[in-house]
């Protein structure tokens, strides 16, 4: 079969294509920017998706590192409630016959008491004293002698009271015992 084609006909096929061409040119660049604006947007979430998970993994630590020092404190804070306790029951209980103290001199004036008289040769540490300070019984002789002194008492349940472990000999008075 042999079809004929015109001149007009031709010129119609032409324009039909050109806009065709036309159309397909504007829709092209149409979804290019469409396309664009995606790509813009993709980025855009991916960054704010990639600083969240640096803030997630931030906060993370700040949240551990928090959690450790509530486990600490609140394990120090158990071990001073079982101390807290202890000396409730101790003071409740009052003192004991025989029960003993140490009062930490300096120059012969109190500083304070303790209820050992390790806990008062640390004391001393903290004043100054070596740590490894050999102590040596102080005999007889005035407290007021001494830069440092431990001196024991302990309680008398007939006297309602603590006395001094060694006690000075009696002094004559004026010729009388």
């Amino acid at each position: 079969m042999i079809r004929v084609i015109t001149t007009a006909r031709l010129t119609e096929l032409e324009a039909g294509t050109r806009a065709a061409l036309d159309s397909a040119r504007q829709a092209g660049g149409a979804a290019n920017e469409v396309f664009g604006e995606h790509v813009r947007e993709l980025y855009a979430v991916t960054d704010r998706a990639e600083r969240a998970e640096a803030t997630v993994t931030e906060v993370g630590a700040i949240l551990t590192q928090a959690m450790k020092e509530l486990s600490s404190a609140q394990q120090e804070l158990l071990l001073k409630d079982i101390e807290i306790r202890r000396l409730r029951r101790e003071l409740e209980r009052g003192p004991v016959e025989g029960e003993s103290l140490t009062v930490l001199l300096h120059h012969g004036e109190p500083v304070a008491v303790y209820g050992s008289r390790e806990d008062a040769h640390a004391d001393t540490a903290t004043h100054g004293k070596p740590a490894d300070h050999v102590w040596r019984r102080c005999g007889e002789r005035p407290a007021g002698e001494f830069e440092w002194r431990c001196e024991p008492f302990i309680y008398d349940a007939r006297s309602n009271g603590f006395h001094r472990v060694s006690r000075p000999a009696p002094s004559t008075l004026g010729g009388a015992a």
